[in-house]
């Protein structure tokens, strides 16, 4: 048994999404046989994402008749030194984004991030809405980041989530009243300055429109993918389009639309109550060709969730909990794609 053997054999292994075996599309980054091992390293860089789950489940099926032990790593390369990233320690970068207020943009960032955690994934969350920072109240999360000898900030933790807002670091009811270059500055320090440590994603709540948070983390910050949240109504498709041009003159990709709000059933009649419409964030996904990450139903346990600090994706007992998870599965494997789709570019 040598590597080419091994090689051979992971030529079984297709990629669902890109429709080839994983060694044709250069997802194989090292083989490395020993007489009782055999190393594999994959280019997968969407942790706990079930499609890569998957795909490393088919990695050994495929070797499991060797009598060796199979070990699998997952790595991609970035093209760049340690010294030269802004995040090196973290793999992914993922923008939540709406074109305007009001349409449950820091409840899907919150409850993304906290899907992502309960996957198993290392995740942070950064409240990047300098001006009506949510996250501290969403998490429940009250306590101030520490410092370390060197004064970087050690970020508070709940959900097994790492935190970081300007909610953190001002009074609870002080306004933060900065003109755009301040934010710029403030948003790079706490990007540069926080001790992160190793994360597999880093979710980032980005405040309503397309002004000076949006650019400074477009032009500073490797962004993987957007997310963009919407209700079903017209007005806040409109806007939605306008952070979808956002994203499109920065070369950023758009890992999917979610739709809020996209319903609501009555607890007492059981029937379904289209209050912002239906279906137009599915709509709007096709009509741009792109995925369609799921729609969420109007629910009052979500405002509660918020309110109480208790992410509804964490209650397993909740359909709308659901919803959340299936959107959170839909985010990490459309992060894998983007990942994979560059690699096999190379």
């Amino acid at each position: 048994m040598d590597e080419d053997a091994v090689l051979d054999r992971l030529r079984a292994v297709e990629d669902p999404d890109l429709g080839d075996d994983i060694v044709s599309l250069g997802l194989v980054n090292e083989v490395t046989v020993e007489p009782d091992r055999v190393a594999v390293s994959l280019a997968l860089g969407a942790p706990y994402s079930p499609t890569e789950t998957g795909i490393a489940a088919d990695v050994r099926e495929a070797l499991s008749d060797l009598d060796r032990e199979i070990d699998l790593s997952a790595h991609v390369d970035s093209g760049l030194s340690p010294d030269e990233q802004v995040l090196p320690n973290v793999e992914n970068v993922i923008a939540v984004s709406s074109g305007k207020g009001g349409v449950g943009k820091s409840t899907v960032a919150v409850n993304l991030a906290a899907g992502l955690s309960q996957l198993g994934a290392r995740v942070g969350l950064f409240d990047a809405d300098i001006y009506g920072p949510n996250v501290p109240r969403m998490v429940d999360a009250d306590q101030r980041p520490q410092a370390t000898e060197e004064e970087k900030i050690i970020p508070p933790e709940k959900f097994g989530m790492k935190l970081m807002s300007m909610d953190f670091l001002v009074g609870k009811d002080d306004p933060v009243i900065w003109r755009g270059p301040m934010v710029h500055k403030v948003l790079t320090q706490l990007w540069e300055d926080v001790e992160w440590g190793h994360l597999d994603y880093m979710v980032v709540d980005l405040p309503p429109g397309t002004g000076d948070a949006q650019l400074t983390l477009l032009q500073s910050v490797p962004v993987t993918g957007a997310v963009i949240v919407t209700t079903p109504q017209e007005v806040a498709l409109d806007d939605a389009n306008k952070g979808l041009r956002m994203f499109g003159r920065h070369d950023t990709v758009v890992l999917g639309i979610a739709e809020n709000m996209s319903g609501f059933v009555c607890p007492d009649c059981g029937s379904e109550h289209e209050i912002f419409g239906k279906g137009g964030g599915k709509a709007f996904a096709a009509e741009n060709e792109l995925p369609y990450l799921g729609g969420i139903p109007l629910d009052p346990s979500v405002r509660t969730g918020g309110d109480e600090g208790k992410p509804i994706v964490l209650d397993s007992d909740s359909e709308t909990g659901d919803a959340f998870r299936v959107l959170t599965e839909n985010v990490a494997n459309n992060v894998g794609v983007t990942k994979r789709q560059q690699q096999s570019q190379k």
